[in-house]
């Protein structure tokens, strides 16, 4: 019996390794997709223009899979990328300007994460391409709602300074976490999960802080019958 189940084992391991790789690679372009498109949500031109210089300057070598990422490369892709980052570093550090630059881009990130993710999943695939496109929209219209009311609990603030240091931190962690999906894949996964629950945290703390702030600014009520 134990002879047969060491043929069988040796018989269907080329099986079970071939479903090994196609699940990695799934769990790969699964979590780099939610990465991108979340940190979209954030910092979309920045998304765009990092992922683009480090394949043209060889830093990334992109499996064949992701192969249709390449268009980023480009360099007039990656000059309007470059402008829009500028353009957003210097918004984003302006009380007020921020939110307008936010609002301005509400539905701008939303697609630039959908298809940001829909270029990373395989093209042969429709039901594929038709999820990635929902999931990344959704979520970098997840990450928008948490940086803007972020942004407006922030502007709360009669102080400039807690502008430059909320965006410099966004600036950076987005810069980081984008690197590490992209050179490492799997960690792409826990980046993913880690933004998820950070915007949603963020939605949720702004939206109990923007409630105090109404309730503190009401006026109290009058007593009956006092004038």
């Amino acid at each position: 019996m134990t002879h047969y189940s060491f043929i069988a084992a040796e018989a269907f391991a080329p099986v079970i390794a071939a479903w090994q790789a196609r699940a990695m690679e799934a769990l790969e372009i699964i979590g780099l997709a939610g990465s991108i498109s979340l940190l979209a949500g954030w910092r979309l031109y920045l998304c765009l223009f990092v992922t683009g210089l480090g394949m043209r300057l060889g830093w990334i070598e992109l499996p064949t899979h992701l192969a249709s990422l390449s268009v980023l490369a480009n360099p007039w892709v990656m000059s309007a990328a470059l402008a829009g980052s500028i353009a957003e570093f210097l918004a984003d550090k302006v009380m007020w300007l921020d939110s307008v630059w936010d609002a301005i881009h509400t539905l701008v990130r939303p697609v630039g994460g959908a298809l940001l993710a829909l270029a990373i999943v395989d093209a042969n695939d429709p039901a594929w391409q038709m999820l990635s496109f929902l999931l990344g929209g959704g979520g970098a219209f997840v990450m928008h709602a948490a940086k803007a009311s972020s942004r407006a609990l922030v502007n709360a603030s009669p102080e400039p300074v807690s502008n430059v240091l909320v965006s410099g931190f966004e600036d950076f962690a987005s810069g980081g976490l984008l690197a590490v999906a992209l050179v490492h894949p799997i960690a792409a996964i826990v980046v993913a999960v880690l933004l998820l629950a950070c915007a949603f945290a963020l939605i949720i703390v702004a939206r109990r802080a923007m409630k105090a702030l109404l309730r503190a600014g009401r006026p109290l009520p009058k007593a009956a019958g006092k004038p």
